[in-house]
C-alpha cells in the first residue's frame, strides 16, 4: 500500500536557512473568463539534509510528513546544478585582465 505523495519542480530562490531551502514552481493556467494564459508560481520551504543546494538548482521535492511550522516538502533530487559559481569567476577574470 503505497502513498501517493505530491511532486513538484522548482527553482531554488533561497538557501539561507540551514537544512532547509525555498523552492519556487511555475504553473500555466487558462483565465476561465477571458481565456488569458496566466503564469501562477508557488513557493514551498523543503528540507535539505545535507545543505547541499545553491540558488538557482532545479530540484524535484516530494510532500512529506510536518517538519516544522512551514516545512512540509523534502527534496528528493537536484535534476540541475546552477552554473552561478562559473560565471562568477569568468567575470572576475574578465575583470582583472582588464585592469
Amino acid at each position: 500500500m503505497g502513498k501517493n505523495r505530491k511532486t513538484r519542480i522548482g527553482k531554488i530562490t533561497s538557501n539561507k536557512m540551514n537544512k532547509t531551502v525555498v523552492v519556487q514552481t511555475e504553473s500555466l493556467r487558462r483565465h476561465p473568463l477571458y481565456h488569458k494564459v496566466i503564469r501562477q508560481s508557488a513557493r514551498f520551504k523543503a528540507h535539505d539534509e545535507n545543505n547541499e543546494c545553491n540558488v538557482g538548482d532545479v530540484v524535484k521535492i516530494v510532500e512529506t510528513r510536518p517538519l516544522s511550522k512551514d516545512k512540509r516538502w523534502r527534496i528528493v533530487e537536484v535534476i540541475q546544478k546552477a552554473d552561478i559559481v562559473g560565471v562568477l569567476k569568468d567575470d572576475v577574470d574578465q575583470g582583472n585582465q582588464e585592469n
